[in-house]
């Protein structure tokens, strides 16, 4: 595999990963309504079979108002 087709593969896991991941956050915040003001911490755990990676992520995730949940 060249590097190229490697990076391509990897750029485009990424995104599905970063697109997906959004829209599950936005729904869960829809579907909880008003956040305004709390704040959410987050996790996530990237695992490669074949490659004994375990690479995990934390952060925080501040809420939305209710006006925005309908975007």
């Amino acid at each position: 595999m060249t590097d190229d087709t490697f990076n391509m593969s990897m750029r485009k896991f990424l995104k599905q990963v970063g697109v997906t991941s959004q829209q599950a956050i936005e729904t869960a915040m829809r579907e909880k309504g008003d956040t305004a003001g709390q704040t959410f911490q987050a996790r996530v755990v990237l695992t490669i079979d074949g490659l004994d990676l375990e690479h995990v992520v934390t952060g925080r995730i501040d809420g939305m108002d209710k006006d925005d949940t309908t975007a």
